[in-house]
């Protein structure tokens, strides 16, 4: 088992000024109980809701953008290490974890948590609606129009205009 461990590292508070972001629209609200890291890479649109307890997790790298009119619930979880783009008008359920790294895992002998770390965009286009609990799984693409059920895994890329359900999400319906 290797023994050489990484110097751990606090990640902040949490609590942050808008100056800090990379971009602050006009009419935006964070609950009380949000928590942003790492919000010089943020960007965050017009009209723009963000639930109580929710954590905006920035990264060093990559960027998190946010369209305007979006709406998302409390206590959702948005992981930006290979990036994060939220189109105009979404609304996302409260309890939603987006994540875009994983461990690779490759070496049998290095424990996953100390494995290569993988990166993957995620993309939301415009007017989707991404159900309470949903896991948007790294490297998913989420067509404009779509409908994400509630605890549904996402872990491929979905058309424009489908309703998806499941574990793993599979396409129940178009949208006409």
């Amino acid at each position: 088992m290797n023994k050489d461990y990484p110097v751990r590292a606090s990640h902040g508070s949490g609590q942050v000024q808008p100056e800090e972001f990379a971009r602050l629209g006009v009419n935006v609200i964070l609950e009380p109980g949000v928590l942003v890291f790492h919000p010089e890479n943020i960007e965050i649109g017009n009209h723009v809701y963000v639930g109580h307890y929710t954590i905006l997790k920035g990264y060093h790298m990559n960027r998190m953008i946010i369209g305007d009119g979006t709406w998302i619930g409390q206590m959702c979880f948005l992981h930006s290490a290979g990036g994060i783009r939220v189109g105009c008008n979404v609304g996302i359920g409260p309890g939603v974890q987006i994540l875009t790294s994983y461990h690779a895992g490759e070496d049998i002998h290095i424990p996953f948590i100390h494995s290569r770390l993988v990166f993957r965009a995620v993309i939301i286009e415009d007017d989707c609606d991404i159900g309470i609990g949903a896991i948007i799984l790294p490297g998913v693409t989420i067509g404009r129009g779509t409908q994400v059920g509630a605890g549904a895994v996402v872990n491929r890329n979905v058309e424009p205009y489908s309703v998806v359900a499941g574990v793993p999400a599979r396409v129940l319906c178009r949208r006409v």
